[in-house]
C-alpha cells in the first residue's frame, strides 16, 4: 500500500502530461496524426485505469494470500 501511494504521483503526472500532448496533437494537426493522437489518448486512459484498479486489486489478493500462508505456518 505504501509503495503504491508513493508511486501514484509519478504515474498520474506522466499520464496526464501524455494525455495533454495527445489532445494538442488531435486538435492542431492533420487527420493522419489525429488517429495516432486518439489512440495515444485512449491507450493512456486505459493504462491509467489498469494501474489504479487491476494492479492494486492484484496486489491486495497477493498480500492477503501471503498473510494467510504466514499465519498457517506459525
Amino acid at each position: 500500500e505504501e509503495g503504491f501511494r508513493r508511486a501514484w504521483p509519478s504515474i498520474r503526472d506522466s499520464n496526464v502530461s501524455t494525455m495533454i500532448t495527445a489532445l494538442i496533437l488531435y486538435f492542431f494537426t492533420s487527420s493522419f496524426i489525429r488517429g495516432f493522437a486518439l489512440t495515444l489518448f485512449l491507450g493512456t486512459l486505459l493504462s491509467m485505469f489498469s494501474a489504479i484498479t487491476v494492479t492494486r486489486s492484484m496486489l491486495h489478493v497477493f498480500l492477503l494470500k501471503k498473510r494467510r500462508s504466514a499465519q498457517a505456518t506459525s
